[in-house]
């Protein structure tokens, strides 16, 4: 994971799954968090950015999945016919 923004929340790279009883735990998403996970590989429903959850000591133990593939939202791509 490379959490290139350093918890700004101006990338995506910090995108993580969560189990969902531990999803179920964190606080509320942030419509600017919500923003930034629309530019993730691989959203789900139990998605976040690693940068914007808070660990407990109720998470002790806790799995989470980082997805195969990662988007950058601070780099702009190129799909047009003469790129």
């Amino acid at each position: 994971m490379i959490c290139a923004c350093e918890g700004t929340l101006a990338c995506s790279t910090c995108h993580l799954i969560f189990e969902k009883h531990i999803y179920d735990k964190l606080e509320a998403i942030t419509d600017e968090e919500n923003d930034m996970l629309d530019l993730a590989y691989g959203l789900t429903d139990r998605s976040r950015l690693g940068c914007q959850v808070c660990l407990t000591k109720s998470m002790d133990k806790m799995t989470v999945q980082v997805p195969d593939a990662m988007a950058d939202a601070r780099q702009s791509i190129d799909v047009g016919k003469n790129s």
